[in-house]
Parts: structure tokens; sequence; C-alpha cells
């Protein structure tokens, strides 16, 4: 099945993904320069309570958390920029029939249909 999006609306969602994956990028940088030492550095001004530590070490984790899904999240951006390259973009993954320009414009990186979703 063809895809429906004109040559315009390709650019118009491409500039769209490239300003995300931008964003995305150095949201993964700065909370990389953020080091897991640093807000237990001001703790260490102060008596170590258990409860102050335990309060850090989930931060860590949370932190860590937030950090694959971004990582995930950049790798969606990466492979709807190359589907724009190979013209697949706007094209379910599972039918092949177009995702509606509402769709992406609300879910630029959207792989099916709505009601292709799990």
């Amino acid at each position: 099945m063809s895809n429906q999006l004109s040559k315009e609306k390709f650019a118009y969602f491409k500039e769209k993904l490239l300003q995300m994956k931008k964003e995305t990028e150095q949201e993964i940088a700065t909370n990389r320069n953020i080091g897991p030492n640093d807000s237990i550095q001001e703790l260490a001004d102060y008596d170590n309570h258990p409860a102050d530590m335990g309060t850090e070490q989930f931060e860590q984790q949370r932190d860590a958390g937030l950090d694959l899904m971004r990582q995930d999240h950049l790798k969606e951006i990466e492979d709807a920029l190359l589907k724009i390259e190979d013209g697949t973009y706007g094209l379910s993954e599972k039918s092949g029939k177009p995702i509606p320009e509402e769709r992406l414009e609300v879910m630029p990186i959207a792989r099916n249909l709505v009601e292709e979703e799990e």
C-alpha cells in the first residue's frame, strides 16, 4: 500500500523528529552530567542518616530507569527517521495501512494504527 504523505509532510515530520531527537539527546546528556555522587556529597557535610542514603539510592535507581526510557525513546525517534529515509514512514508496521496524520501529529514515532496497538 502506498503512503499518503506528501513530500512536504515527510519534511515536516522529519523536522519534528529531528527536534525531538535533539531534545532527548540533551536530556540524556544533562542527566549524565549529574553524577551519582553529587547529591551524596551534599549529605557528606552532615551525618549520613540511613534514611538519607536510602533516599539517595532510590533517586539513583529512578534516574537510571528514566535514562533507559530516554534511550528507548531516542531509538524510536531514530527508527522513525530511518523510515522517512526509506519511504515507509507513516505506514503501519502490522498492516501496512497508512497511519492517520492526526496520530502522527500527536505521536510522530507511531508504528501502528491505534486499533493495532496492544
